[in-house]
Parts: C-alpha cells; structure tokens; sequence
C-alpha cells in the first residue's frame, strides 16, 4: 500500500478545506494518509501522528504552502530522503512544483510513476565557541551571518579549505545554495545559479569595500567563518531565514554541504529557466 504524508500550512488553509479533499481524494483510492492534525475522518487509512514519523514512514510528502513551508519541511525531513510534492497556496514560488488547480492530475501522475526527482544540495552549519560544537543547523536557501538591528557592521574572517579568502567588514555574510541563489544572496548582489548545480556561494552583504563580490566554490569545500574576537553588539546566525543563533566574538561558523540532499518531485515541463523568467517579470 502506498503511504502519503501531508503537511499543510495552517495560514494558508486554516480551515483545512483543502487538506481535507485531499485526504479523501487519497483514501478513495485506497492509499494510506499520514497526517499531524485530527481532520475528523473515521478511516483506518488515515493515520494521525507526528511530523518525525510522517517524514520517516511515508513513500512521499505533500506540502501545502508556499516556499517558505518548503524551507521548514526541508530542514526536518532531509535525513529520511523522503521525496516532497510541494503545492503552492501563494505566489509563484521557485521551489513549488504544483499549483491548486493542477493538484489532482498531479497525484495521479505521481501514483502512475510519471515523474522524476530533481535533488537540491542543502547545507550544515557548525557553530563552535572554544573548540566545542554548541549548534547545528540545516539550511536549503543559506546560513546568514549578520550584525543586530542596532549593532555596527561585523567583521569576519572567512576560509575556504583553510585558505584566507577575505576579512569582510559588512552587515553580514551569506553562505547560499543555488536554491538559496534565487533568494537573500539575489537581493545582497549574489548571482542566479541553476539549482542543479553542485556549489556553494559566499556573499558579503553591503560590505564597506568596492572589492567584495560573491565568490562560487564547489559543494566539496569546506568554508569556515570566524567572528572576530572584538566583535561587539550583537550578532547572528540564521538558517533559512526561519531558526537563529547568538554569536559572540572568536565563533567559529563551519559551513559544508549537508550529507543528505532535498528530493523533489518534478512532474511538469517548466524549466527553471520558465520559473526564472516569470518570477522577474512579476518584480
């Protein structure tokens, strides 16, 4: 029996109107539903549990949201490999894959095996503070390292496989994914890079110097951030914009790629190049 998860974005549907079709568009079909909020449906396919075991048990995840539930989900669910379906309950999003309309055709497309995965690099960020690892976190877009709202700029060293790249004295530094390319990276000057593509991006954000450009290193590198250690004021690290974490002066950031990637299921023809070229005409 197949086993579908769904995850839904209560802003987007709180009533779950749509999740609710869903499940019994699903159920009809014989299929086992994994969900985490009690829809009131008696059906002994329709299982009620926790996000972990939905990510951990079910052959694929439907996403209701928007890109940005897509970011969260990618955090959780990357160590099961668990492919995601994500529908888009917003604008056009670069990481959604199916609009509301166009939802059921896709679940059967899905059901009949005609589809492929297209997987996204994601990245870890170790934060060390006298030699000891006190975080870690994941990231499918960046991990931004910036000053607080009324802090002055940071300086921060950064390496790449021990080598010194620059010392940046900026409002901060994002270290991106092409997926991430698309995002923060886009708006502080960085390039668009195809989502495919095995990279990373290191991107100063309003540095005080002509000279600093984003630099692209491959996914195998290792990249290093050191807040200098009289760094004063506040200064933080977030993942995906969603999860953060106070710095103080001789952190250690290091940065690589996650061992596990983000699979998505793509089912149309839409090329990132279409995605890229409507998004831009929107702005």
């Amino acid at each position: 029996m197949v086993k579908v998860g769904i995850v839904v974005n209560r802003e987007k549907d709180a009533e779950f109107k749509l999740t609710t079709e869903i499940v019994k568009w699903l159920l009809d079909r014989n299929l086992c539903v994994y969900v985490y909020y009690d829809l009131g449906i008696k059906n002994n396919n329709l299982i009620c549990t926790d996000k972990d075991k939905i990510y951990r048990n079910s052959d694929f995840v439907i996403i209701l949201g928007g890109d940005g539930t897509i970011l969260g989900v990618a955090r959780e669910i990357q160590k099961y490999n668990t492919p995601i379906l994500g529908v888009n309950l917003g604008r056009l999003g670069f990481i959604t894959e199916v609009e509301i309309n166009d939802i059921y055709n896709a679940l059967d497309r899905v059901l009949a095996g005609d589809y492929r995965i297209e997987k996204r690099i994601m990245i870890k960020a170790d934060v060390f503070r006298e030699n000891k690892c006190l975080k870690t976190f994941f990231a499918l877009n960046d991990i931004c390292i910036t000053r607080g709202y009324l802090s002055r700029m940071v300086k921060l060293d950064a390496y790449i496989e021990n080598n010194l790249v620059d010392t940046y004295n900026a409002d901060g530094l994002l270290i991106s994914t092409p997926t991430g390319s698309t995002a923060y990276s886009l708006s502080a000057g960085g390039p668009i890079v195809n989502p495919t593509l095995d990279v990373m991006l290191l991107t100063p954000i309003c540095p005080h110097s002509l000279k600093s450009r984003t630099i692209v290193v491959s996914s195998d590198d290792e990249i290093n951030v050191v807040v200098d250690r009289s760094q004063e004021g506040l200064i933080y690290l977030t993942a995906d914009g969603q999860e953060g974490y106070e710095l103080v002066g001789g952190d250690l950031v290091k940065i690589k790629r996650a061992l596990n990637c983000l699979n998505l299921i793509k089912i149309s023809n839409r090329s990132f190049y279409d995605i890229l070229r409507n998004k831009l005409k929107d702005r």
